[in-house]
């Protein structure tokens, strides 16, 4: 499957991180020399680039590659967008309502050429689908840089701290550093927010219920998604799963007993859907997530690494310890 992809958002924060009408962005040298800071190199997924200056006619392509560009306040060097499965944020839509939509889901190489872009930022590998012509390198043929979102091809557990480095690195691309340091220090703000509340909780034991009905596609112990429910004062039951999503059974998924399962909210099957299912499972009738019926949910945007994180972490820890946020 494809994989793509509201917490509480402190107004203030927001308003510390918005970052559009900043004057730092990189400026062309004299005589057509390189802008200050450039040009710079930057690895991404195997692919390493150079860029004598910033990209000038970027595309973005999936909700949290197009949200890291609006967060930096990108929005007038974007030529084009595509495949959302939310709306964005409050916070970015009139940026957003600014940049042109060029396909509903992905585009095709012909429509992505028609854009004329000399940058593609894709969220998830399938941006660069080798079978529909957008492989990074038949762009880099057409004279297009890529660069794909870092959780697609980690060192290590996905952290809040690959979620500081991929912000980073676009600003880096865009020369915008101090953009970066400003949402960064927005999302460690709201972090220590929730970190206080929580401070000397017990962990409570969750399981991720993103979808299936003969298995479970849950998420493992490499992804963003575990990094968030142990910030959230959770422990994730399935985080020996060695990949970020990974299927288990539901025999399994009941040895393990949850207190709280933890369902993805995202496609043509409602939250509410998924929990009925749930609840009229007979594999999983003495679960105490089920006896008690103690889900949280959250949507799968927000559980991805881009500018969402933060408040899904402040979202989630509300729904396992109300009882720290009243």
């Amino acid at each position: 499957m494809i994989r793509m992809r509201p917490g509480v958002v402190l107004a203030a924060v927001l308003l510390v991180a918005g970052c559009g009408g900043g004057t730092e962005r990189a400026t062309a040298g004299p005589g057509g020399a390189p802008p200050s800071g450039f040009p710079v190199t930057v690895a991404s997924c195997g692919v390493t680039t150079t860029y004598q200056r910033p990209p000038q006619r970027a595309v973005s392509l999936n909700q949290h590659a197009t949200e890291v560009m609006l967060a930096l306040g990108l929005e007038k060097s974007m030529v084009g967008t595509g495949y959302l499965d939310d709306r964005v944020l409050p916070e970015f839509q009139a940026a957003y309502g600014r940049v042109k939509v060029i396909s509903k889901e992905y585009p095709s190489f012909e429509t992505l050429l028609a854009a004329e872009p000399d940058f593609v930022y894709g969220g998830w590998k399938s941006a660069f689908e080798e079978k529909e012509g957008r492989s990074r390198a038949a762009l880099k043929k057409a004279g297009i840089d890529t660069h794909l979102n870092g959780e697609e091809c980690p060192e290590g557990p996905v952290t809040m701290a690959t979620v500081e480095e991929e912000l980073r690195t676009l600003a880096k691309i865009f020369g915008v550093p101090d953009r970066a340091d400003r949402r960064i220090a927005s999302l460690r703000a709201v972090l220590d927010g929730v970190r206080g509340r929580l401070s000397g909780v017990s962990p409570v034991k969750v399981a991720v219920y993103d979808s299936g009905e003969k298995t479970v596609f849950t998420a493992g112990g490499a992804g963003i998604g575990n990094e968030m429910i142990r910030l959230a004062g959770g422990t994730n039951l399935f985080a020996d799963v060695d990949k970020p999503y990974g299927d288990v059974s539901f025999e399994q998924f009941a040895e393990r007993a949850p207190d709280v399962i933890l369902i993805y909210d995202y496609g043509d099957r409602s939250a509410e859907d998924k929990k009925r299912f749930l609840l009229g499972n007979p594999a999983l009738k003495d679960v105490p997530a089920i006896e008690n019926e103690r889900f949280a949910t959250l949507p799968l945007s927000s559980t991805v690494t881009g500018v969402r994180v933060a408040a899904a972490v402040d979202s989630l820890a509300r729904q396992l310890h109300p009882d720290r946020f009243r």
